[in-house]
């Protein structure tokens, strides 16, 4: 039986990448500047929270802007550098204390909150990838799910916070090579968990993390922030 066309009709107007079509609404309610707001770094089990806010003066947009996740590292990072040098940039890191401290949506909010605040415009409209808008925005704000691959300004935003925080983690991986942090930038994969298991979790693991407190022989009442035996876990020298 043939696929009748109107079967999914808002699957079908989903554009292939992101346009301006939300920094436009923006305009058209009386915006001038329009800052997306993004992060990187919710899942993994290592490291820090990166956040990004971004605003271009005018309104032409870098070609090839996408979703960081569909970018190869490479085009992240010539976008990167592309849009640090024709837009206005912030960057604010939610350090992995914070984050156990915090849990990971708050210190993901604060980091972009922080970045916003680091601006050196002041924007009149924020939009922010995902369902939450961080905490006392200067201007109206609107979250965007799945706005890294919507709107240009969030997919800008999104590409500097990968950029800034694969840099992190690849220094991060420098100082504790027995993991491969430059590899898998502290996210859940199959080497960085036989490194876990092998070498026990570092200062830059993420205590409220369950595969790290597996790890640490924790259970869920054991408070974060007091977890013992960080100081003698031991990093080698060597690649894992």
């Amino acid at each position: 039986m043939p696929l009748s066309t109107n079967d999914s009709p808002a699957l079908l107007e989903l554009p292939i990448e992101p346009t301006d079509r939300f920094e436009r609404r923006a305009r058209r309610r009386g915006a001038r500047l329009i800052a997306g707001l993004d992060e990187a770094g919710r899942g993994p089990l290592a490291g820090p929270v990166v956040a990004a806010a971004v605003v271009f003066e005018t309104r032409r947009f870098p070609t090839g802007l996408n979703d960081s996740k569909k970018l190869s590292a490479s085009e992240c990072q010539r976008l990167s550098d592309i849009i640090v040098d024709k837009a206005h940039v912030s960057v604010a890191v939610a350090s992995r204390s914070r984050v156990d401290r915090m849990n990971i949506l708050r210190a993901s909010l604060w980091a972009m909150a922080r970045a916003l605040a680091g601006l050196t415009c002041r924007p009149d409209h924020v939009l922010v990838d995902g369902r939450d808008l961080p905490p006392d925005l200067p201007c109206p704000g609107e979250a965007v799910i799945g706005g890294d691959g919507l709107s240009a300004t969030i997919a800008a935003a999104s590409i500097v916070a990968k950029v800034t925080r694969d840099r992190l983690m690849a220094a991060v991986g420098r100082t504790f090579p027995d993991y491969g942090f430059e590899q898998h930038m502290g996210y859940c994969t199959a080497r960085h968990l036989a490194a876990l298991d092998r070498h026990g979790p570092c200062p830059h693991h993420r205590q409220s993390f369950a595969p790290v407190r597996l790890a640490l022989g924790l259970d869920d009442k054991d408070e974060p922030a007091l977890l013992p035996g960080l100081a003698r876990a031991t990093c080698g020298a060597g690649p894992s």
